[in-house]
């Protein structure tokens, strides 16, 4: 049934909120938040069984694909799609949708990404075997996390009216694309039933999505014609890197989904779903001890220390700390990175002023 089916997965992103143990000679997919794996070796496991590798494309820029390629050299070299710079994630999908229709006219796509946390495998593959039959009515699927707490760091997904159902999980369309609320707005969304976090988790046929950008994105289908046209071709690497430069970044919920006439939301039950996307998040994904303190690896001795995170990823010592909470330990060698958890958004702005007085020895 899913011989046409194909995973994209989007593992670009310098993860500069992650600084200091996300690096560009080790950027934030290449990391290993939970167990001994790393994001992009998760993001690759947990679909095993429902796609074969050959069947799995990876968009990422051309620093990262070796690192990439090393942690899971299973994956075709071919199926490593380069994405000259970041042109935000509408490009993204029209790139892949590209790639995939030249693999299998009649492929369907599922974009994901390499920095989320999945516990739940075997339902996230329910999830993308339900989007897989609802996008062969020509919807544009994307899966929507039910809320368990009144999130202002996610946008959200109003859910419309029930189209049907497939497997027992029912799925509705999509009334409206929310920003990110303030707490007011997420504690009235949590409590009428109607909303769902959105995941970025995306799944349609090429055919549908790139009629749909034709339609919602004429200018980014024009050039993203061009680079199909060359596709097959030894013209395709210099086409695409001077296409691309003089696209307008833009993301596939603004660019795509929030004017689309089919667009359909499946929501997500027990998927144990985290986006670790700065150190913040780390304290709802991974589990604290009774003092609320998460210690991520290395080894540790913890006095009278509340609501931490500690990361000891250099070498062979240890991290004490006394009459300390609400803090963010990271030893990653040549940085000893500390910051009050109040701060954590902030970290990109750190990232920025290191490269402004010329430290760009230590991203």
């Amino acid at each position: 049934m899913f011989e046409n089916y194909y995973a994209v997965i989007m593992a670009g992103g310098s993860g500069t909120r992650l600084w200091p143990l996300s690096r560009r000679n080790r950027p934030k997919q290449s990391i290993i938040i939970k167990g001994n794996r790393t994001l992009f070796q998760n993001a690759v496991d947990r679909l095993e069984g429902l796609f074969p590798l050959e069947h799995i494309l990876v968009v990422t820029v051309s620093e990262q694909v070796a690192y990439l390629s090393e942690e899971c050299p299973d994956i075709p070299q071919e199926n490593f799609i380069i994405e000259p710079m970041p042109r935000g994630t509408a490009s993204v999908a029209a790139l892949a949708a590209v790639a995939v229709k030249h693999l299998d006219p009649q492929g369907t796509m599922a974009i994901l990404t390499a920095d989320h946390l999945i516990n739940n495998q075997a339902h996230l593959q329910q999830l993308l075997r339900v989007a897989y039959d609802v996008a062969q009515g020509g919807f544009l699927v994307t899966i929507g996390i039910t809320p368990d707490y009144p999130a202002t760091g996610f946008g959200y997904i109003q859910k419309g009216a029930e189209i049907g159902t497939f497997e027992g999980l029912p799925y509705f369309d999509v009334a409206r694309f929310k920003e990110k609320p303030d707490l007011n707005h997420a504690q009235k969304m949590i409590l009428d039933g109607e909303h769902v976090w959105n995941s970025g988790m995306f799944i349609w046929q090429t055919e549908t999505i790139l009629k749909e950008i034709q339609v919602q994105m004429p200018g980014l289908f024009e050039k993203i014609n061009q680079i199909d046209q060359d596709w097959m071709t030894d013209d395709r690497k210099s086409t695409l890197q001077s296409i691309w430069l003089s696209i307008h970044p833009q993301t596939i919920d603004y660019g795509i989904m929030e004017h689309a006439e089919k667009a359909a939301v499946i929501p997500s039950l027990d998927l144990g779903w985290f986006d670790v996307g700065s150190w913040e998040s780390i304290f709802d994904a991974l589990d604290a001890d009774p003092d609320g303190n998460i210690l991520m690896r290395g080894e540790s001795i913890r006095f009278d220390t509340h609501g931490t995170l500690i990361c000891e990823d250099s070498a062979d010592r240890m991290i004490v700390t006394m009459g300390v909470e609400d803090l963010i330990i990271i030893d990653s060698g040549n940085v000893l990175f500390v910051c009050d958890r109040k701060q954590a958004q902030s970290v990109r702005d750190l990232v920025a002023h290191l490269k402004k007085i010329g430290r760009e020895d230590y991203l």
